[in-house]
């Protein structure tokens, strides 16, 4: 008998909401960086995007999807979200605050909708990956439809490498 497909939180989402995707697994015995998914599945680094979360000192937070070779303006990404200051959301509070584990996060479906700002690039594109909401599985889908299903908005946030 076939192995039954198991769909992520975040694939229900996209399910619910109609909107067009499709998903790769790869092999992972826990966290794997968005670089080696890439390497792993094939992919174009220019295509594989990474979420990442921020918070404020007074515990507000806020989702970034950006390309996995970039780095977050911390800066850019407080301004972008109308913040003084923002910081990286420490590992042992990740799955605590968006139900995710390191490697499978997703913008999609956390615990709580946290506001969504996605890499101003992206739009550019056809199509991007993201996780799926568990390691192991990548999500392909248009920026526009992840930017729709996130409620998100396109911002200038990573470093300038001029």
């Amino acid at each position: 008998m076939a192995k039954k497909e198991v769909k992520t939180n975040a694939m229900r989402i996209l399910d619910r909401e109609k909107i067009i995707y499709s998903h790769q697994g790869y092999e992972a015995d826990g966290f794997i960086d968005g670089v080696h998914v890439a390497d792993k599945l094939g992919l174009s680094h220019e295509l594989v995007y990474k979420t990442l979360v921020t918070q404020t000192k007074g515990r507000e937070y806020f989702t970034f999807v950006i390309p996995i070779e970039e780095e977050l303006d911390l800066k850019k990404a407080a301004k972008a979200v109308g913040e003084k200051a923002l910081e990286m959301l420490p590992l042992k509070d990740l799955t605590k605050v968006t139900g995710y584990v390191r490697g499978g996060t997703t913008s999609i479906g956390m615990k709580k909708n946290f506001p969504v700002i996605i890499q101003e690039d992206a739009k550019k594109l056809e199509h991007i990956y993201v996780s799926g909401g568990r390691v192991g599985t990548q999500i392909k889908l248009s920026p526009i439809d992840l930017q729709k299903v996130t409620k998100g908005e396109f911002k200038e946030v990573v470093i300038d490498h001029d």
